[in-house]
């Protein structure tokens, strides 16, 4: 029910991803009225793998996430999380409010254990047509060594097995590649990376490099991670609309037009990979099942995208390898 168009987005995008995955089946949080609506031209095959959950109310994307956490009993995004904690569901998608869906995950699920803050991971395409894992993206503000040490754990392991690397590459974003160059929490765990042999720690990446594909995992604290992986959305989101055909060539020569769509064609080819509706889908990755946090203004491919990430996360069992690489790794305190 959540994002900015609701089941006008959701619904259809559940029927597709139903399309795609013969043995998926989907559990349908919100108002029954609505999604019944939405489902009346649906073929019988197809409904069958669909259960409608009746949800009493709705979290509103702006509500603020301690309130709304304190009356969110019959909302449609605790009643998701309840049926995962429950066994009912193996993953949880949901386009609506990011802090309360942390918050929420959080109470419901709890943590695995050795692991102290869940971080939201995305997967963003690279230049060397592979995949980087960035991480976090804005479940934490702030971040101490101990936390991104134990990002970059996880996110070897996803890079490993998702990505099917061996052993992954790691970095920690920061303002230099010097040793003394950040904050003491990136240096701390830097220093702690280096001596963790099942880690593939490289050092630091400059924020340039992005998408350069010189790490498979990069690690950073919520804040500059939410603010990195924006900032790159919308400037691809410009130039996208910069390199579209224009209306207004009439004076232009026949070749002259002919040359341009060649290569507004060749533009859009080569960033279509980087558009942001190809990762829709940030996993918030340390607690005990899988929750997926969609872009609250996601279209129906981009959602559809997010469930696809959800399915390859459980058929990984992303959560189990998690938490057996960490009994490896970490102190038992």
């Amino acid at each position: 029910m959540g994002g900015d168009y609701g089941p006008k987005v959701t619904v259809p995008s559940a029927l597709k991803a139903l399309l795609l995955y013969p043995k998926l089946e989907l559990l349908l949080v919100g108002n029954p009225t609505k999604i019944h609506l939405l489902l009346k031209k649906t073929n019988s095959i197809l409904r069958k793998r669909i259960t409608v959950i009746a949800a009493e109310s709705v979290i509103a994307n702006d509500a603020k996430p301690s309130s709304a956490i304190r009356t969110s009993r019959g909302t449609s995004m605790r009643i998701s999380l309840e049926l995962l904690k429950e066994g009912q569901a193996q993953a949880c998608i949901s386009a609506g409010n990011t802090g309360v869906l942390i918050g929420l995950a959080n109470i419901i699920l709890k943590h695995i254990n050795g692991i102290r803050r869940p971080a939201l991971m995305v997967t963003l395409p690279n230049k060397k047509q592979g995949k980087t894992l960035l991480l976090d993206v804005g479940a934490n503000i702030s971040c101490d060594s101990a936390s991104l040490v134990q990002f970059a754990i996880m996110g070897s392991v996803i890079s490993e097995h998702l990505m099917k690397i061996p052993y992954p590459r790691v970095a920690l974003l920061n303002i230099g590649v010097e040793e003394n160059k950040g904050l003491s929490p990136i240096q701390h765990a830097s220093a702690f990376l280096r001596n963790t042999p099942v880690v593939n720690y490289i050092g630091y990446l400059e924020p340039n490099e992005l998408l350069t594909g010189k790490t498979d995992v990069l690690v950073v604290d919520g804040f500059v991670g939410n603010v990195t992986l924006k900032t790159m959305e919308g400037i691809i989101r410009v130039f996208a609309s910069c390199i579209k055909p224009s209306r207004d060539n009439k004076k232009q020569s026949f070749l002259t037009q002919l040359s341009m769509q060649w290569i507004q064609r060749y533009l859009v080819h080569q960033f279509d990979q980087l558009h942001p509706d190809q990762y829709n889908g940030a996993c918030l990755i340390g607690l005990h099942g899988v929750v997926i946090k969609s872009h609250g203004a996601a279209n129906q491919h981009a959602f559809t995208s997010a469930i696809e990430k959800a399915i390859q996360t459980v058929e990984h069992q992303i959560s189990q390898r998690i938490a057996a690489r960490l009994d490896e790794v970490l102190p038992k305190e």
